[in-house]
């Protein structure tokens, strides 16, 4: 499973994982209670490998966000939860990313990282790796590889 596959989608909770395509739309699985539901194509849908945190330089990807935290976390879920206190949540989020621009991630947007992380992470999902990145490596050096032959 990938991030890629995993979306959020406006006005439902959690986290969903793409199934299939359908003619309207498409079949999720919700990762809190594994239950499918049909989205239509006017539904809000955010996947999380386009979705980007704002720091004082650039916009860093969540799944750099949320390798940093598994680094933190050494794997596990976040010591803070996403209902803790908003000054609580913004010192975990701070210790974790401290460029990030205060004035553009707002308590709600740091509440979301930690919920998804955490249940990411409930699900197994441990692999923050950027897929494109891998696959580009490894054509590389097959491509050295062939040169020296």
């Amino acid at each position: 499973m990938s991030l890629d596959k995993i979306v959020a989608i406006s006005g439902k909770p959690g986290l969903y994982e793409l199934q299939t395509q359908t003619r309207t739309g498409f079949v999720a699985k919700s990762l809190l209670d594994g239950k499918k539901i049909t989205v239509g194509m006017r539904s809000n849908v955010s996947v999380l490998s386009e979705i980007a945190i704002y720091t004082l330089q650039e916009e860093m990807p969540l799944r750099e966000v949320f390798a940093k935290i598994q680094e933190k976390e050494n794997g596990g879920e976040t010591a803070v939860k996403h209902k803790d206190s908003k000054d609580k949540l913004e010192e975990y989020f701070f210790e974790v990313l401290p460029d990030y621009d205060e004035d553009r991630v707002y308590p709600s947007d740091i509440k979301k990282v930690v919920q998804w992380y955490n249940l990411l992470v409930k699900n197994g999902f441990n692999d923050f790796t950027d897929t494109t990145e891998t696959s580009e490596e490894n054509t590389e050096v097959t491509a050295e590889e062939t040169k020296e032959d």
